[in-house]
């Protein structure tokens, strides 16, 4: 049965710690024991490895300068390198690689104070073909020569205007319009506006063409436009509750009012450019880190906080079963892929895996939880400083005089408030001599 050799363990002790601690921003966190983790003991850890082995894949492609001023990623890579030694693991001896190798930190975001935040993501699956045609008249398009992908992380995707000069891309409804018409980016087309949408907010697609082929598509680039969630418009309308909110009540008004389903997707300027890949139809689509998705144990993270690969515990009550939050969720995913709509310390997107009916739970996610990272044991990590803001500072008020001094005082008001400043005034300490 395999085991965790004594070199491997050798190795993780004489690993030191970092000195400088990590700083995980906007949120606070607490180390805590996997004797705290509810259902540790009751997972399906030889899945989760299975997950983690497969981000170490890209993981160990990393050189030392991509390593360096990185604690995290280099801490992972060490990790990997223990986890591409010790071959094929049982439930047992998984729980037991996690926990020599990782520290539960339990991370509590300061923006939201009902805590960290989940929902659900999954591969789309409809109709399409490579020709267009009066059944299939909506483009996918892929990503435009013109779109510059900035390498800053804050700065924002933009159109090439001349050798020098970049300006912000075309929105959605420029594109939707038809400003990218006839440049030979349609990769296929489909049959309805709110499939290429539903599309662009998964980030990957399986489409079966009318030539019986089916092909994946995943996410490329966007527009450099804000993602805007649409549904909240139709909770302000009062169209749809927000307890009933979801992806299929928003597809539902879609198409059922398609002009006004139009004038709803165009609430969200963001748009979303494709590429083709090469898949099997049992393989998953591929995350931002560059390898496949696994359904039920993989995440979308933000990229700007998060490191791809690293592990998180989830605990929650979801609406998996049905439509009611009752479905009890204890599992350990990895950090592999993004999203525009992924932002903050304790956010993530959970993968369902791919078709209509992993895609109606998928789309009901929306609930808080418990966010819990493994950070490697080389690694210290700190919470960020939440600000508390300062009580306004009140005016001076002037010392009340006496009935018949009033007229008086009137016409003295800044000698008073003089007057009580130097009262309240300490004094200075004499200026010492020279050499005492």
């Amino acid at each position: 049965m395999p085991k965790i050799g004594a070199a491997v363990a050798a190795l993780l002790l004489a690993t030191p710690a970092l000195t400088e601690p990590v700083k995980l921003r906007n949120a606070s966190v607490e180390k805590i024991s996997f004797g705290a983790l509810d259902g540790w003991t009751n997972d399906d850890l030889v899945a989760a490895y299975a997950s983690f082995t497969n981000s170490c894949k890209a993981i160990l492609q990393g050189t030392k300068a991509m390593r360096h001023g990185r604690p995290i990623y280099a801490g992972l890579f060490e990790v990997c390198l223990r986890a591409s030694s010790s071959g094929k693991l049982d439930n047992e001896h998984a729980r037991k690689f996690f926990e020599s190798n990782f520290q539960p930190v339990k991370v509590t975001p300061f923006a939201d104070p009902e805590g960290p935040f989940f929902t659900g993501y999954y591969e789309t699956e409809f109709d399409g073909s490579r020709f267009p045609s009066d059944v299939y008249n909506v483009p996918i398009y892929a990503k435009p020569s013109n779109l510059v992908m900035p390498t800053n992380p804050k700065a924002r995707p933009g159109r090439r205007l001349g050798r020098k000069k970049v300006v912000p891309y075309y929105s959605r409804n420029e594109i939707e319009d038809g400003i990218l018409a006839g440049r030979g980016l349609e990769i296929c087309w489909v049959k309805n506006p709110v499939d290429a949408f539903f599309a662009q907010i998964q980030g990957s697609s399986r489409v079966k063409l009318d030539t019986g082929e089916t092909i994946r598509l995943n996410y490329d680039a966007h527009n450099g436009m804000n993602y805007v969630p649409v549904g909240k418009f139709l909770i302000q309308r009062g169209i749809v509750s927000k307890e009933e909110m979801s992806m299929d009540k928003i597809r539902e008004f879609m198409e059922k009012n398609p002009e006004e389903g139009k004038e709803l997707r165009r609430k969200n300027q963001s748009f979303v450019f494709f590429r083709e890949v090469r898949l099997a139809d049992h393989e998953e689509g591929i995350g931002a880190q560059g390898i496949p998705l696994s359904a039920g144990r993989s995440i979308a993270v933000d990229k700007n906080i998060h490191t791809y690969g690293t592990p998180v515990w989830i605990e929650g009550e979801f609406p998996i079963d049905s439509e009611k939050p009752e479905t009890r969720f204890r599992h350990l995913l990895i950090a592999q892929d993004t999203g525009s709509a992924i932002i903050g310390p304790a956010r993530a997107d959970i993968y369902f895996g791919a078709g209509e009916e992993v895609g109606h739970a998928a789309g009901r996610m929306k609930q808080h939880g418990k966010f819990v990272m493994l950070v490697p044991r080389t690694v210290a990590i700190a919470g960020d400083v939440k600000e508390v803001p300062l009580p306004k500072i009140r005016p001076l008020e002037a010392p009340e005089r006496p009935a018949d001094e009033k007229s008086e005082t009137a016409t003295k008001t800044p000698d008073v408030v003089a007057d009580a400043v130097d009262h309240l005034a300490v004094p200075l300490p004499k200026p010492r001599k020279p050499g005492t």
